[in-house]
């Protein structure tokens, strides 16, 4: 009787870590969509149902501040961008207590700073002291795994260089950041994006020039809704190089 019971526990164990499976890989195709609206409203729903009959699962929690990361990244209004911006921030501090020694929860968490920071000012956001919580998130994600997503804490951190005001504000090693990623994943458009509006600044157009380039001739296959975005954002950065060029 009891090598009964415990040929069951065994099986509905393993039942259930293969429904987890599943739904994480539903989760997964669905973010490789979510450029599509409708896409896109399918995830947020299914994360919704998926996180009420488990709210502290890790692999749910940090994937809902990925999800709330990218509708940050892309919101337009600021009011928009601060109120996502801290849910990111929210959802990604819990995926830290939940498994402090993975990189999502700390990356997710420095990402959603930053993108509260930009909707509220980034002096505003210094006065707020969100300049530590920032730095100890995003370098801990670099400790644990530059490489995660193509080198995105790297990016992060490249672009704290260039959002501070001066005199804090280094483009140079904005720009070195940037290269790295450039050299472990020259797939990585945001890098090429990132790199050029640096160089811009930096008074550098004619390198902007060559940097947008890459953008606008890259693939986007790596992830088409990421490309796709960061293509888009890149003809403005193209029209304000050639019109320091001119």
């Amino acid at each position: 009787m009891r090598l009964i019971l415990l040929v069951l526990c065994v099986l509905m164990a393993g039942s259930a870590g293969a429904a987890e499976t599943e739904v994480l890989a539903k989760l997964d195709a669905l973010h490789g969509k979510r450029a599509d609206p409708a896409a896109a409203k399918e995830l947020e729903a299914e994360l919704k149902k998926a996180l009420a009959a488990t709210p502290e699962d890790f692999e749910l929690v940090w994937r809902q501040a990925r999800l709330l990361q990218w509708q940050a990244d892309g919101a337009g209004a600021e009011k928009l961008k601060k109120v996502l911006g801290r849910q990111t921030w929210d959802a990604a501090e819990k995926a830290v207590k939940l498994a402090p020694e993975r990189v999502e929860g700390h990356y997710y968490a420095a990402a959603g700073i930053g993108a509260y920071s930009q909707a509220v000012g980034v002096m505003k956001a210094l006065g707020e002291g969100l300049e530590g919580k920032f730095n100890e998130r995003i370098d801990t994600a670099i400790k644990i795994d530059s490489d995660f997503g193509l080198g995105a804490p790297l990016l992060v951190k490249g672009r704290y260089f260039y959002e501070l005001p001066w005199p804090k504000r280094d483009l140079g090693k904005s720009a070195d950041y940037y290269q790295k990623v450039i050299k472990k994943h020259p797939e990585m458009l945001r890098a090429y994006l990132f790199l050029a509006e640096t160089l811009l600044k930096d008074d550098k157009a004619k390198e902007a020039r060559d940097a947008i380039q890459k953008v606008k001739q890259g693939s986007v296959a790596y992830d088409s809704a990421e490309g796709q975005r960061v293509q888009e954002w890149a003809k403005k950065v193209e029209a304000d190089i050639e019109e320091e060029l001119k």
